[in-house]
C-alpha cells in the first residue's frame, strides 16, 4: 500500500511539473507584454475574447493593440474593422462610427469597405428611437445607407441597407404625421395641413400617405376649401380605395354633400395629374 501511495505521489508531482513547464513554455498574452507576441497572436486572442468568452471590452483592447503595435499591416487592417464592429456591439455608436470612417479613409479599396460603410450607417440607424425625438440622426442614417446602396449594390449588405432605408424614410414621415395630428387636435388647421402636405409630396412611398390624404380632407373641409378636399379624396380613393382612411374621408365629404373628385388648380390637382393620369408636364 505504501508503494502505491508513493507511486501516486510521484505521478501527481510529475503532472504538476509538466503543467508548470507547459505554462512556462506557452505563455498567454496576459503573462508577457504584448510586444512579445505577433500581430496574429494578439488578433486571435481578441477574437477568442469576443467569441468564446464574450468579453467585448477585453477584445477591443487586443484589437486596438494590434493596430498600435503593428500599424500598416494586414492584421492592423483587420483589427480596425473589428474595432468598429466591437464598439457597435457594445453600443458605443460614435466611437464605432469613428473607427469605421478611419477604415474607409485608410483602406478605401479594402475588402471590408462595404461593411465599414454599413457599420457607419448602422451607428446612426440604431440610435433612431421614438418618433417624437429629433430626427437629425434619421437624416444621417438615410445618407449613409444610400452610400451603401449606391456604391456597393452587389455587396451582401445592400439588401439590408435598402430595407433599413425604407424604414428610416417611413420614420421621417411618421414624425411629420405626429406633428400634424397635434396641430389638427389643437385646430391649427393651416399648420397641420403643411405637415400632411409634406408627407404626400415628399414621402409618397411610405405607409403614412393614406392617412395624410385623409387628414388633408379633414383640414380642407375645416378651412372651407371643398375643391381641395374633394381632390385629396379622389387621390385617396384611387390609390387606397379599400383603406379605412378612404372610408372615413368619403363619409366626411358625403356629410357635406361632396364626393371625391379632382377639382380646381391647387397643388393636389398637380399630384392628381401626375399620380393618376401620368401627366408630368
Amino acid at each position: 500500500m505504501a508503494v502505491g501511495r508513493s507511486g501516486a505521489a510521484r505521478g501527481v508531482g510529475l503532472a504538476l511539473m509538466m503543467a508548470v513547464l507547459t505554462a512556462c513554455g506557452s505563455p498567454t498574452p496576459t503573462q508577457l507584454p504584448l510586444e512579445n507576441y505577433t500581430a496574429e497572436e494578439i488578433y486571435k486572442r481578441g477574437e477568442l475574447e469576443l467569441g468564446a468568452k464574450k468579453d467585448a471590452r477585453t477584445a477591443l483592447t487586443y484589437f486596438q493593440e494590434v493596430e498600435r503595435l503593428y500599424p500598416y499591416t494586414e492584421w492592423a487592417k483587420r483589427a480596425l474593422i473589428m474595432q468598429a464592429f466591437t464598439l457597435h456591439k457594445t453600443k458605443n455608436y460614435e466611437e464605432s462610427r469613428v473607427a469605421a470612417q478611419r477604415y474607409l479613409d485608410f483602406y478605401p479599396a479594402g475588402e471590408d469597405t462595404a461593411y465599414a460603410q454599413y457599420l457607419l450607417a448602422l451607428s446612426y440607424y440604431d440610435q433612431i428611437d421614438e418618433v417624437g425625438r429629433d430626427q437629425g440622426l434619421t437624416f444621417q442614417a438615410l445618407q449613409a445607407l444610400r452610400v451603401v446602396i449606391e456604391q456597393y449594390p452587389d455587396s451582401e449588405y445592400a439588401k439590408s441597407a435598402m430595407l433599413k432605408f425604407d424604414l428610416a424614410f417611413d420614420h421621417l414621415a411618421a414624425k411629420e404625421m405626429e406633428i400634424g395630428r397635434y396641430y389638427l387636435k389643437q385646430r391649427h388647421y393651416a399648420a397641420a395641413l403643411n405637415r400632411f402636405r409634406t408627407v404626400v409630396q415628399d414621402y409618397q412611398t411610405t405607409g403614412q400617405t393614406a392617412e395624410a390624404l385623409e387628414r388633408l380632407v379633414e383640414c380642407y373641409l375645416a378651412l372651407g376649401l371643398p375643391d381641395e378636399a374633394q381632390t385629396a379624396g379622389a387621390i385617396l380613393g384611387y390609390n387606397y380605395e379599400s383603406s379605412p382612411f378612404y372610408q372615413d374621408a368619403f363619409a366626411q365629404l358625403k356629410k357635406q354633400g361632396l364626393a371625391p373628385d379632382a377639382r380646381g388648380t391647387s397643388w393636389l390637382s398637380t399630384i392628381y395629374r401626375q399620380m393618376i393620369k401620368g401627366q408630368w408636364l
